[in-house]
């Protein structure tokens, strides 16, 4: 029975009339007039509905695109910015450390605190961002992010002095997959195949590197643990932070920057730093101010640009990038501050640029079997 013809049911009973596509002409008229589709005139008939709804499929294609677009927004931010700070804080080292008997490096992370924090207050005053205002319990939420972020910074520096960079880079690259671990247990995160073989390579590469330069004491190792607990207990406490405490991405810069401020001026106050700083008059000029300040602004966007990337993409992303970061601030430090690469650190870019792609391409993958799902 083909469609467009009228049907009529053998029991007037259970069907009177059903008309699909049909028309009728208007005798006296001439016009023709269209009938709908499909006209019920008993209940026990049900339409049928397509087996596969194309417009959600669609839909859910295009969030799966958006979601890869947002990711890579975020990790791309959060490169630029750091690689940007790093070098910007080099600048400052080299123009200046010649000047003081020892380094300020805690004290130059207050100044660029409050330069931030300077920098998001303006941004709410002139109604382009949004945030309440300083609230302790929101502070309390928020203070072991900062924390971990001290801890991380003391025995970073003390590791330093302990230990050689190249056995640094190492232990470096065991937080990485110390973090990757730890995203699987805490959050549920899937730890893919080749992901571990990325870190694995960049582990192998960093410990061939370091092969000539292996010397490492109790001293030295304990540092080094404790920098790898709290640099994974940051990045990852830092993802349960931005999920569970009610603020925007503006809010969280704004309590970071104050709570850092809190937390280490003291800590200038006693290692001597500020006093340092106040008695060296030769950093007492604009240029050395202009350059903090700077420093103070590429924080602002740095600090926005982590929480955003380890909201977007995750504790394994996030630390997988701060890594292949370092491929970059190398050859910039060559081409711009004349520093030496060592051969071991050309193969270990190598190395690294081996497990960058495979990282990359492990995410790919699993993107395209979440989008057939």
């Amino acid at each position: 029975m083909s469609i467009g013809a009228k049907m009529r049911a053998t029991s007037p009973n259970l069907m009177e009339d059903v008309e699909l596509g049909s028309s009728s002409v208007n005798k006296s008229s001439g016009t023709t007039r269209t009938r709908p589709m499909m006209k019920l005139k008993d209940s026990n008939i049900v339409e049928l509905q397509p087996l596969v709804d194309s417009s959600s499929k669609s839909s859910k294609a295009d969030g799966e695109s958006s979601s890869f677009a947002k990711s890579m927004i975020a990790t791309t931010m959060y490169s630029g910015c750091s690689i940007g700070m790093v070098l910007v804080n080099k600048s400052l080292a080299s123009s200046y450390n010649h000047l003081i008997d020892g380094d300020l490096n805690i004290l130059l992370v207050v100044f660029q605190a409050v330069a931030a924090v300077i920098c998001v207050e303006f941004s709410k005053f002139m109604g382009w961002v949004e945030y309440p205002n300083f609230n302790t319990q929101t502070a309390r939420l928020w203070a072991p992010v900062n924390l971990f972020f001290c801890g991380m910074l003391f025995t970073g520096m003390a590791s330093m002095q302990h230990n050689s960079v190249p056995m640094v880079t190492v232990f470096k690259n065991i937080t990485n997959i110390m973090t990757t671990v730890g995203d699987c247990i805490l959050y549920g995160a899937g730890i893919e195949l080749l992901v571990m073989a990325a870190f694995g390579i960049m582990l192998l590469g960093a410990v061939f590197a370091a092969r000539n330069d292996a010397d490492v004491t109790q001293t030295g190792l304990f540092w080094m643990l404790g920098n790898c607990l709290c640099t994974s207990g940051y990045v990852l406490y830092l993802k349960y932070a931005t999920k569970t405490v009610k603020l925007s991405k503006f809010g969280m810069v704004f309590y970071n920057n104050v709570l850092c401020t809190c937390f280490l001026l003291p800590v200038t106050i006693f290692n001597g730093e500020l006093s340092m700083f106040l008695n060296t008059s030769a950093l007492h000029t604009m240029d050395y101010a202009v350059k903090n300040w700077f420093a103070g602004f590429v924080g602002f966007f740095l600090n926005f640009a982590s929480l955003n990337c380890v909201a977007q993409t995750g504790p394994t992303t996030y630390a997988m990038i701060g890594s292949l970061n370092k491929i970059p601030i190398a050859i910039f430090g060559y081409l711009i501050f004349d520093n030496d690469i060592s051969p071991e650190t050309w193969r270990f870019i190598c190395v690294s640029l081996c497990g960058g792609i495979l990282y990359t391409v492990a995410k790919l993958r699993a993107s395209r079997r979440k989008s057939r799902s």
